[in-house]
């Protein structure tokens, strides 16, 4: 009886994991515009404020500071996305987001393979990659990333060292690749347009939104572009 207890419950187990790895990617999938957080003293109001207008993806990105200090805004970030039923993404550090029980990472081109951060994450959470090229597109499909970022589109003072990629890049991932992408770098309210009309449905940004005078509004106005 007992082993037969323990059996069933192993098999609920995996079947909770599969619908929890079934709704995280079905939420990725419809996530049409993806919140890349940056310095500002009112990070939490600020997001709030997107998530109110619509947002259902967020990372959080912060290079800078001690990680406590990083674990403390990614725990608080971390149930303030899932408040919002919201997928919450880590940069770099999939530690951090195995802790505060993030929705994913997101690793760029210098930081640990796909297949690390799935041992570290399990195979339930979603594992992200930037790419500039095609190159770096297939390698990041090849290690089979949940989804990856195409940029930087525009030059950004986010990414200094980055040269633009341009539309070109952005209509080659609308058609070769097989799974989810971001446009990402540059963007706003003015050339979003441009990029949907590249081949561009779910776009990346910072500063549209983090440093708009109103969060709620922009994303919803974005939003409502985007999805025609």
């Amino acid at each position: 009886m007992g082993n037969a207890f323990k059996k069933i419950r192993y098999q609920v187990y995996i079947l909770e994991s599969e619908l929890l790895q079934s709704y995280r990617y079905k939420k990725l999938i419809n996530a049409s515009l993806y919140l890349v957080t940056s310095s500002t003293k009112n990070l939490l109001k600020t997001v709030e404020s997107a998530l109110q207008g619509g947002l259902t993806l967020v990372q959080y990105r912060k290079k800078d500071v001690d990680d406590i200090i990083r674990l403390e805004m990614a725990q608080k970030l971390s149930e303030l996305c899932h408040k919002y039923d919201a997928l919450f993404i880590v940069n770099d550090r999939a530690d951090i987001a195995l802790e505060v029980n993030a929705d994913g990472v997101h690793l760029g081109q210098q930081d640990i393979p796909i297949s690390l951060a799935r041992r570290i994450l399990g195979p339930n959470k979603i594992i992200g990659r930037s790419t500039t090229n095609p190159q770096e597109m297939a390698k990041a499909i090849a290690e089979k990333a949940d989804y990856i970022g195409v940029g930087p589109v525009y030059a950004t003072p986010t990414k200094p060292d980055k040269q633009a990629a341009g539309l070109d890049y952005v209509k080659y991932a609308a058609q070769h690749s097989p799974i989810p992408w971001f446009a990402i770098g540059g963007i706003d309210e003015h050339n979003v347009t441009e990029l949907i009309a590249s081949g561009a449905t779910q776009v990346a940004l910072v500063r549209a939104i983090m440093e708009a005078d109103n969060p709620q509004k922009r994303t919803a106005k974005l939003l409502k572009k985007l999805k025609g």
